[in-house]
């Protein structure tokens, strides 16, 4: 009976390896060791990168630095380009769109990537500098969907531009070099906390109380008021010629000051500020600049602003500045610009909440993304009843589908938590309000949002590998 029993089990194991989906184990177990090496070299590289760019403007110069470095130059309007040329267009310094022009030119569709290079951060109000019982602080506005307990009581950078009177603009980065002094938002003693403790987190923590410390010494005279704050301005003004109005000429903004870390005893993740969304955009630059083919169709790769606001703006996604630039390229070659748009593809680059088990309860196993489960397919985001979503078609799912297992990337699929524990958006329902393709392709992270979040890099070079492989299908 036994033998018959293990011959039944045995059929039966067969027929569910065959029909059933496996994502019971890790994904690394799939993987062999020269592949995770490779997946630990290509994160040493982003490492690097994270600690370089913790802002739009930072991301923006770093890359464009890297497209020149590759042979890419800036985009002319009205110029017919060829099969193999390479153009760059800056949009701002906040937004890039970066082009391979394939053989096909443009007339039978793009192929488009696009990942945001802002993050969650504290920016600066317009006037921002105040003296308060002997300290000098910074008003702040908070930037893009945080927990604002988090920010309090951590090392922070300055990080920005100024406009000064006379027009000329100057780059603000202190606190990122050893020795430089950094800012902080300071927290209340536990002590004294009583009160607050029995609050809500709404309430508890008050974004107008979110003050940053930035000085404490007087100017060195016995007469006159806010001394700590002049000492300060003086301190500006010697060092970068600034007067107080200069800041309503300002873009400042205060993010965590330390730098990107391995985490866990295998050195098998990163803990990083700003994973969301430059773990999605460093492989799509990546993968545009090591292309070592001419594609068959035009490859974009559109780093983009202003998501984590709702990406309205100048520099955001629902801006029409990408459209512009396909018009352009179409007007070139004699084809309508919204035929170009209607048979193009997309990935719609970012990230998504890996299942996180000190948190279980707001996620729904069977359609959870989890760390070292390869790129995570997010096939709709929005909210509730999908409310302000995109929701990619079973025909182009099943053109990822192919297109990953294909080229044996390592993939998994994910929502954002149960469906009605939250929910959240990315740029993809910009991009299909253009009749085009997308779907949202990403990275799972742990600590969304947070100051520090946590990606498998693993999951990282799936991901470049999955870009890559789309811009070479």
């Amino acid at each position: 009976m036994s033998g018959n029993n293990e011959e039944k089990k045995s059929k039966a194991e067969k027929l569910k390896q065959a029909l059933f989906l496996d994502n019971k184990k890790s994904g690394a177990l799939k993987l062999k060791e020269k592949h995770i090496k490779k997946a630990f070299d290509f994160a040493s590289d982003y490492m690097r990168f994270l600690d370089l760019c913790k802002t739009e403007r930072e991301t923006v110069e770093y890359c464009v630095d890297v497209a020149r470095n590759s042979s890419f130059s800036a985009f002319e309007r009205g110029k017919k380009y060829k099969p193999g040329d390479k153009v760059y267009l800056n949009n701002r310094g906040k937004a890039l769109i970066l082009c391979v022009v394939g053989k096909n030119g443009v007339k039978n569709g793009l192929k488009l990537s696009i990942a945001h290079v802002d993050s969650p951060r504290i920016d600066l109000k317009p006037n921002p500098l105040y003296e308060a019982n002997n300290l000098a602080l910074f008003k702040t506005h908070y930037y893009g969907g945080i927990r604002k307990y988090q920010w309090l009581a951590l090392p922070l950078s300055l990080h920005g531009v100024v406009v000064r009177k006379d027009g000329t603009p100057v780059k603000i980065n202190i606190g990122e070099v050893s020795g430089e002094p950094n800012f902080c938002i300071t927290d209340l003693l536990p002590h004294l906390a009583k009160e607050q403790v029995a609050k809500t987190l709404s309430k508890a923590f008050e974004g107008e109380s979110m003050n940053a410390l930035v000085g404490s010494l007087p100017f060195q005279d016995e007469k006159g008021t806010d001394l700590v704050k002049l000492n300060i301005m003086k301190i500006l003004n010697e060092k970068y010629g600034l007067i107080e109005s200069d800041f309503t000429c300002a873009e400042l903004s205060l993010v965590p000051s330390f730098k990107s870390v391995d985490i866990g005893f295998d050195s098998s993740m990163i803990g990083s500020y700003g994973h969301d969304d430059r773990v999605c955009a460093y492989p799509t630059l990546r993968s545009i600049v090591d292309l070592d083919v001419v594609p068959e169709e035009t490859v974009i790769s559109v780093l983009t602003d202003k998501e984590e606001i709702g990406s309205d703006g100048n520099t955001g996604m629902k801006c029409e500045y990408l459209k512009y630039f396909v018009m352009d390229l179409a007007k070139s070659e004699g084809v309508e610009y919204h035929h170009v748009l209607s048979d193009s593809k997309c990935l719609s680059s970012d990230v998504n909440a890996a299942f996180d088990p000190n948190y279980s309860s707001v996620f729904e196993p069977n359609n959870s993304s989890y760390i070292n489960g390869g790129v995570v397919v997010t096939k709709y985001t929005g909210s509730g009843g999908k409310s302000g979503t995109s929701d990619a078609s079973a025909e182009f799912m099943g053109y990822i589908r192919d297109l990953l297992e294909s080229n044996n990337i390592l993939w998994q699929t994910g929502e954002l938590g149960k469906v009605d524990a939250g929910g959240g958006g990315t740029i993809a329902k910009f991009i299909a309000n253009m009749n085009v393709d997308v779907v949202d392709l990403g990275i799972p992270v742990l600590s969304m949002h947070a100051p520090f979040e946590v990606v498998s890099k693993v999951d990282l070079y799936e991901a470049y590998r999955a870009v890559s492989s789309f811009f070479k299908a």
